[in-house]
C-alpha cells in the first residue's frame, strides 16, 4: 500500500517526479542518459523514454534486449573509469541519479559522485530522500534516522515495513551503517549552483533534488 504496488503511496509520488523531470527536460527524448545507481527495469518501467540510457550500478544493472538500455556495471563513484573499461562513452547530455547519493559510503563519497555527475554531463537530476522527513524512507519507520546506530540495527532488523527484511543483525547493521540521509545544506555544497528543488508530501518535504537543466 505504502511503497510497491501500482497504486500505493510511492507510486503516486514517483509518477510526480518523472512528471517534473519531462518538464524540467523537455528534450529528454533525444537525450543520451546515464544514470547513477539505476537499474533497467525500472527506465522499462519509465513513463518517459530518452534516446539512451546506460545504467552504471555497482551491484545489479540488470539485463537488457533494447538497444536504448545499457546496463554497466561499475561503481557510480568512478563512473567515469567504469565506462570506459566497458567500453562506453564517458559524455552525456544528462546524468539521472534517484535514492544513491545517501547509500555510497560517507562525504568523500558522496564528493566523489558529485564530482563524476558534473564530470560526465551538463545536466543533471540527482534526487535524495530528506533527512529532516519524519519518517525514514527505507525502513518506513518514525525517526529512525535521528537513534543510535546500535539501535537503529537493532529497529532494521525486525521492524516489519522494512523494503528488505535483513538475514542477520550483521547485515542490519550494515544496512543502517550504508544509508546515510543528507540535508539541503550538504547537497547544495555538493552541487554548487544547482537548484534544490523539494518534493513534499502533507506540506513537509520528503526528498530533495539537486537540479541543472542549462537554464
Amino acid at each position: 500500500m505504502l511503497v510497491d504496488s501500482p497504486t500505493s503511496v510511492g507510486a503516486r509520488h514517483r509518477a510526480r517526479r518523472w512528471d517534473l523531470v519531462a518538464a524540467r527536460f523537455p528534450d529528454l527524448a533525444r537525450m543520451e542518459v546515464v544514470d547513477l545507481g539505476g537499474t533497467a527495469e525500472a527506465w522499462r518501467r519509465a513513463p518517459v523514454r530518452p534516446a539512451r540510457v546506460t545504467v552504471v550500478n555497482l551491484f545489479e544493472p540488470g539485463e537488457a534486449d533494447e538497444p536504448w538500455i545499457v546496463p554497466v556495471t561499475g561503481d557510480a563513484c568512478a563512473a567515469g573509469a567504469a565506462l570506459a573499461r566497458a567500453g562506453r562513452s564517458q559524455r552525456y547530455d544528462l546524468v539521472f541519479s534517484n535514492s544513491l547519493i545517501e547509500h555510497v559510503g560517507g562525504h568523500a563519497q558522496r564528493a566523489a559522485l558529485a564530482a563524476e555527475v558534473r564530470e560526465l554531463a551538463p545536466r543533471h537530476w540527482v534526487q535524495t530522500p530528506y533527512r529532516y522527513f519524519p519518517v525514514e524512507p527505507h525502513w518506513l519507520f518514525p525517526g529512525l534516522q535521528f537513534l543510535p546506530m546500535g539501535l537503529r540495527a537493532r529497529v532494521a532488523a525486525v521492524w516489519p515495513m522494512a523494503h528488505t527484511k535483513p538475514d542477520s543483525a550483521a547485515q542490519a547493521m550494515s544496512e543502517v551503517q550504508w544509508t546515510e540521509l543528507i540535508g539541503v545544506a550538504e547537497l547544495r555544497a555538493y552541487f554548487p549552483g544547482s537548484q534544490v528543488l523539494r518534493e513534499r508530501a502533507l506540506g513537509v518535504t520528503k526528498s530533495i533534488v539537486a537540479v541543472a537543466d542549462g537554464s
